[in-house]
């Protein structure tokens, strides 16, 4: 098999960039260990930038997140039982759009498909050889056991945080990488129900963190700040109701309660890896980078990486100029970086550390005051939700 750009995960990145290439005329193959249901029925979270969206639209996958997404214009910070509303139109004229990620892989597979581009769903023993060369390889057995040859000229490491790629670059040597374990996890819920509010809300409280969000006008999706060790059968239903009751408590907010179908514990951890390239193998996504969920910026960041490199392998196979690709880590990393800030700042803001002394509760109290008080803090955090430039 001969294509220009093997893509080894049909996750948003890989898919993504298998998209923008296409548009440029540039022929890839897209592989994944799971199948299509697989990827289509893994339910994430998908708090969209404004960048994201109007990418989507731009590049012709925008009918569908136009038509059935959620555009919220705001966020409300929650403490000392008050609500305190980020107004995103206000302070910067922009917005988000929930819509889920298994939403934006259902328009990315369709559209694929019907570009007539190639996804191999259900391959295993993937194996990138010779990303150092001129011609890598990539070794896999087919769904139906056929052993397969895929030569290329460029790799996509668009595999998630789980990735065989991201160890292709040589570490220490080459591949520095940074990581950061939070003393806590999110204990999430699905619950059959209205929405509680028309945004979502972030809620600090002595017990700990709790985030009303939202699916679907039917399902929600709720968060309580937990220990990472906890079990989701310490969680009766009414001790979930019971917690997020005490946790976003006021008289100008009511929780709708109803049949909760999932519960899931969440961990929470940072992780950049330096570089995000080497040889002819590019890391994006979650391969090359995680944040926590607090900022709502996992899925946005594999988005604007691989706007980013589909213009540079672009530009390398119009022109065989390799500038742009040579300097890919250069060009992301800066936007990598102020995202985990952000998702830092919030996380460290709104969860109560362990240990944490009526001081701290104080401390974070205050900062809270000062930022919603504040209109330059108030914008300061509704520019980082909404999203900076992809670059």
């Amino acid at each position: 098999m001969q294509t220009q750009v093997g893509i080894v995960g049909a996750g948003p990145a890989g898919l993504m960039l298998a998209h923008l290439l296409h548009l440029r005329g540039i022929e890839s193959v897209v592989l994944d260990t799971r199948t299509r249901e697989e990827i289509e029925g893994t339910i994430r979270a998908g708090i969209l930038e404004q960048n994201t969206v109007d990418l989507m639209a731009d590049s012709g996958i925008g009918d569908r997140v136009k038509q059935v997404g959620s555009v919220h214009h705001g966020i409300e910070l929650r403490f000392d039982g008050r609500g305190h509303r980020i107004d995103f139109e206000e302070l910067t004229g922009r917005a988000v759009t929930v819509y889920p990620q298994h939403e934006v892989l259902k328009d990315l597979i369709e559209q694929r498909l019907s570009d007539g581009g190639e996804i191999r769903f259900g391959v295993s023993d993937v194996r990138v050889e010779d990303i150092t060369g001129d011609t890598p390889t990539i070794r896999f057995t087919d769904n139906d056991g056929t052993e397969e040859v895929l030569h290329c000229a460029l790799v996509g490491g668009c595999d998630g945080s789980r990735t065989q790629t991201r160890p292709l670059i040589p570490s220490p040597d080459v591949r520095q990488d940074h990581f950061r374990q939070y003393p806590f996890a999110w204990f999430g819920i699905l619950v059959e129900a209205p929405p509680s509010s028309e945004e979502l809300i972030y809620a600090h409280h002595e017990n700990g963190f709790a985030l009303i969000s939202t699916r679907s006008p039917e399902v929600q999706r709720l968060y309580l700040q937990v220990d990472p060790e906890d079990s989701v059968d310490n969680w009766s239903d009414d001790r979930i109701w019971n917690e997020l009751h005490t946790r976003v408590a006021g008289d100008d907010v009511e929780l709708k309660e109803g049949p909760i179908f999932q519960k899931s514990i969440l961990p929470f951890r940072s992780f950049v890896c330096e570089p995000m390239q080497h040889g002819r193998l590019f890391l994006a996504g979650d391969a090359a980078h995680t944040v926590p969920p607090t900022g709502a910026k996992g899925m946005n960041l594999a988005i604007a990486d691989v706007y980013i490199l589909a213009r540079a392998m672009g530009e390398f196979f119009e022109s065989g100029e390799t500038t742009a690709l040579d300097s890919y880590t250069a060009t992301a990393l800066p936007r990598v970086w102020r995202a985990q800030h952000f998702s830092w700042w919030m996380t460290s803001m709104l969860h109560r550390m362990p240990q944490s002394s009526g001081f701290d509760l104080k401390r974070q109290t205050a900062e809270l005051d000062t930022v919603t008080r504040s209109r330059a803090g108030r914008t300061l955090l509704a520019e980082n939700y909404v999203g900076t430039p992809l670059y």
